[in-house]
């Protein structure tokens, strides 16, 4: 065996122990376990669920743009937000919607009941287009942005990714936000947070960091909320 086949092979032997580890932890997740129970599509759900009750965000009646929203276990949650009478019947909430959710994302998404889901990159014209026909006119209450980049290692290249999109959802709530909206974003500790959390106090009246207990201990997730946009005419 020479030397590049020795190193390949020890490379795996240690994807495949991180492999294993994580599939572990991921399995044995409360979190996890109790998505599966409610009948939800992520333990995300529960991330959004804590940052809710915490600061009391969703509303009946409410029009929510869910930006990065497959595999939909946010607009699962909200949509349960938004039916108040069939609360208790788990992730995949029926009956009466009392407000209005529009999902985005690059990704298909498996529908959900009285879900507006929009495949494609809200940069672009038409999928704008499309999304200015969901919204007739209106404003969102709410921005939900649980975006994220696939990661390289490389911790420059990768907190310009993280950054590229905080801003694009910073962005998109100054044109489609009403001003006194809610954003919530996914950020990561690490290089060009403590920029970012400066760009959030330069366009919001209050500015919320929380790290949810359903994201794991190990992770540098956590999430700004935004609240009230200033500057706005």
């Amino acid at each position: 065996m020479n030397e590049k086949s020795r190193d390949n092979k020890a490379t795996n032997k240690v994807g495949s122990k991180v492999n294993r580890a994580w599939l572990n932890d991921h399995v044995n997740d409360p979190y996890v376990k109790l998505a599966q129970r409610e009948g939800y599509r992520a333990r995300a759900a529960f991330k959004l669920k804590e940052i809710d009750e915490t600061l009391g965000l969703i509303k009946p009646g409410d029009l929510v743009v869910d930006l990065g929203s497959t595999p939909g276990a946010w607009s699962q949650y909200v949509r349960r937000k938004m039916s108040p009478k069939s609360a208790l019947g788990g992730g995949a909430a029926a009956g009466a919607l009392d407000g209005t959710i529009i999902a985005l994302d690059l990704l298909p998404m498996e529908p959900i009941e009285g879900v507006i889901f929009l495949q494609g990159d809200f940069r672009e014209a038409d999928v704008l287009a499309r999304l200015t026909a969901q919204l007739e006119g209106r404003l969102a209450d709410i921005v939900l942005s649980d975006m994220a980049p696939n990661l390289s290692g490389i911790g420059s290249a990768d907190a310009a990714r993280i950054a590229h999109l905080v801003e694009l959802s910073v962005d998109f709530s100054r044109t489609y936000m009403k001003a006194r909206g809610v954003l919530v974003a996914k950020v990561f500790h690490g290089s060009g947070y403590d920029e970012l959390v400066k760009q959030f106090r330069q366009v919001f009246h209050t500015v919320k960091p929380i790290k949810p207990k359903a994201s794991r201990d190990k992770s540098s997730e956590t999430y700004l909320v935004g609240i009230g946009l200033k500057n706005v005419k």
